[in-house]
């Protein structure tokens, strides 16, 4: 378990079941995970971090979201929705967040404060009634509840339609030059229950090379 600016994380764990399945499931699948071995991707178990993370991500580099990340850390000590609030719009403006962000991260924030919205109730709920329900939030689209599910929440069957670095991942594994929502449905289903697993060697493939 590491831990870093996003509070408390730990890797997506996966072992021998869900390899074993997606080899048999899918043969260039297999050889692409024999070639690359273990991947290590860091999850973040507290929805609300990883979704205030999300926002900050959101149209700039990854070098300057973690610069914007860690300043908003060190204003707040711990990142929350009573922290979030305990700050005016001007205080969090300072950490080199839009007023657009601010207003994501506060509206965010203040619907779980007055019960419009219970992080806990998700993890009862299914891929898409999640999906439906934080995609709701303003800021939040379809693919960042994807990827939230993945990277926060780790359910186990997630392949994003809406992911490019999926799809490049999909026509590099296959060699097509095009994909349809027909192929991806198709590969999609074979990967399943364990689709999470073969995004992180999705990802990887896309950027072989």
């Amino acid at each position: 378990m590491a831990i870093d600016n996003l509070g408390e994380t730990r890797l997506f764990e996966y072992g021998e079941m869900q390899i074993n399945h997606l080899k048999k499931a899918d043969k260039k699948l297999g050889e692409a995970i024999d070639r690359i071995g273990k991947i290590e991707r860091v999850v973040t178990p507290d929805l609300f971090i990883a979704l205030v993370h999300s926002v900050v991500n959101q149209q700039i580099s990854l070098k300057a979201a973690a610069t914007v990340f860690s300043r908003l850390q060190g204003k707040l000590g711990e990142i929350s929705p009573n922290s979030v609030m305990a700050h005016t719009v001007e205080e969090l403006r300072e950490c080199g967040l839009s007023a657009r962000k601010v207003g994501y991260i506060r509206g965010i924030a203040e619907k779980i404060i007055n019960g419009e919205l219970n992080l806990e109730e998700l993890k009862n709920m299914s891929d898409e009634e999640v999906i439906k329900k934080l995609s709701s939030l303003d800021g939040i689209g379809r693919w960042t509840a994807e990827m939230l599910l993945i990277f926060s929440m780790e359910r186990p069957d997630i392949v994003s339609w809406g992911d490019v670095g999926i799809r490049r991942g999909m026509c590099r594994l296959y060699g097509l030059k095009e994909l349809t929502r027909e192929q991806f449905d198709k590969y999609r289903a074979r990967y399943s229950p364990y689709g999470s697993v073969a995004s992180l060697y999705l990802w990887k493939i896309a950027h072989e090379g």
